[in-house]
């Protein structure tokens, strides 16, 4: 699994125009899912970003966790993590998992997510509108994979 966390201080999620959910400060996740992810690699990734400190403390510096702000999450499935540029200029998308796999653990990432943190999900598979107000910029990349 692959997630690109950015930090956040207000944003949402569209689809055909209609809101689909927000959050007013926190973290905006955007979800990569493989074939060959499992259990093992959410709960790696759960544990990581719920502990990760990147919001400032009193003093300014980036030592405080999601939890300890009070802050929310905002979790869009996004398959093109994955993709593949090394030959020529079309991606491929071949090492995103396919839909029977890709949705169930999303669900499951999320579900872990809540247990921890408030956690609201984009629409899986849906073309979507994103409007986040990065604050930072902060914006952080984790691969499970190296773990």
């Amino acid at each position: 699994m692959r997630v690109v966390i950015q930090r956040s201080r207000e944003s949402k999620v569209l689809v055909d125009g209609n809101l689909v959910n927000k959050i007013a400060f926190g973290l905006v996740i955007l979800v990569g899912i493989t074939d060959t992810d499992t259990i093992d690699d959410i709960n790696y990734l759960v544990k990581k970003i719920i502990n990760l400190r990147i919001f400032d403390d009193e003093n300014g510096v980036m030592n405080k966790s999601i939890k300890e702000v009070d802050g929310e999450i905002l979790s869009i499935s996004q398959f093109t993590l994955h993709a593949g540029t090394k030959n020529g200029n079309r991606p491929s998308y071949s090492n995103a998992a396919k839909k029977d796999v890709a949705l169930p653990m999303y669900e499951k990432f999320n579900e872990e997510l809540n247990k921890e943190v408030k956690t609201y999900p984009g629409v899986f598979g849906a073309d979507m509108s994103l409007n986040i107000q990065n604050d930072g910029p902060v914006t952080i990349i984790i691969d499970s994979e190296e773990k």
